[in-house]
């Protein structure tokens, strides 16, 4: 038994890190490797740590390492000062931007890795304010163009060649798995309500195929078109990376005429002001994390007569 000691001092990063690695690797030697040091100065981090605290926090023999019960209680604590360590740093390493930034951004974002994304840049930089607006795209362009936002993330607006693109997107028709519209006159369509950019395209596609359509419910959010979709009321348009959950494509994909490709595009980056410059950049950069692949499970409807 090791004797305890009252030492009001932190505990040294340096040594708690040597002691997480040596647990997560279950080796001295590995967790010399991964920390870029010698095998003796992590068994001597840890021996510090051990004196330091009073407790046997590792056993060791010839064939294993493993944590003692209190080095297994102490783990996940040693994890959030390591963690707050690091976003001390960060919040100091930040830029020296200032003032409000007005985001818009599309719906079709809601649940992705938006979030995330957009939380990584208020941390590096914390001298902005951001403000964020999530609506129909075609209403962010009318807010974008009235000065009353300073950056926009959204589908492409048609005849509108502003902005750069962060990726082009498959548009499919979705639907609730396993409906049926052989026994329907007009396509039930799901839509939001005007200007929305992919309502638009929908009953254009429809008119050009010559396909009768009407609108079976129309909804100002995603959420509120999920619904009606799920229900069965009808069919909407919809980015095909993004399919909400209880939705799948309906098909085969000639039973309704191809709804082609839409850019999402972000508007306002190339701005004199810095702040929507480097937030543009930021999105731009992690485009890869807000487009999923589709799911290889996610069921694909009947084919529609």
């Amino acid at each position: 038994m090791m004797s305890m000691t009252f030492d009001m001092k932190p505990l040294d990063p340096v040594l708690l890190q040597s002691f997480l690695t040596v647990c997560e690797t279950l080796s001295f030697t590995e967790a010399a490797r991964r920390l870029g040091l010698r095998q003796s100065s992590v068994s001597q981090h840890v021996a510090r740590l051990e004196r330091r605290v009073g407790r046997r926090l590792l056993e060791r023999d010839t064939h294993e390492v493993r944590p003692t019960p209190d080095g297994e209680a102490i783990k996940p604590f040693a994890r959030e000062a390591l963690e707050a360590g690091r976003r001390i740093e960060h919040y100091l390493r930040g830029s020296t931007l200032r003032g409000r930034l007005r985001l818009g951004v599309s719906e079709d974002f809601a649940y992705t890795a938006l979030p995330d994304i957009l939380a990584e840049f208020a941390m590096q930089h914390h001298a902005v304010d951001l403000e964020l607006t999530v609506g129909l795209s075609g209403l962010l362009y009318e807010q974008y163009d009235a000065g009353d936002l300073d950056l926009i993330f959204a589908k492409r607006r048609k005849g509108d060649a502003r902005g750069d693109v962060a990726w082009e997107e498959r548009l499919v028709w979705v639907g609730r798995p396993g409906l049926r519209l052989s026994q329907q006159r007009d396509v039930p369509l799901v839509l939001y309500p005007p200007p929305s950019i992919t309502r638009i395209h929908a009953i254009e596609t429809l008119e050009r195929a010559g396909r009768a359509w009407r609108v079976a419910c129309t909804s100002g959010s995603l959420a509120g078109l999920r619904a009606a979709a799920v229900a069965g009321l009808g069919i909407t348009a919809h980015s095909a990376r993004l399919i909400p959950e209880g939705l799948a494509e309906v098909g085969p994909p000639e039973a309704l005429p191809k709804l082609g490709t839409i850019e999402f595009v972000v508007v306002g980056g190339q701005s004199h002001q810095e702040a929507p410059r480097a937030l543009a950049a930021s999105i731009l950069a992690s485009a890869g994390r807000l487009v999923p692949e589709v799911p290889a499970r996610r069921a694909r409807a009947k084919p529609v007569l």
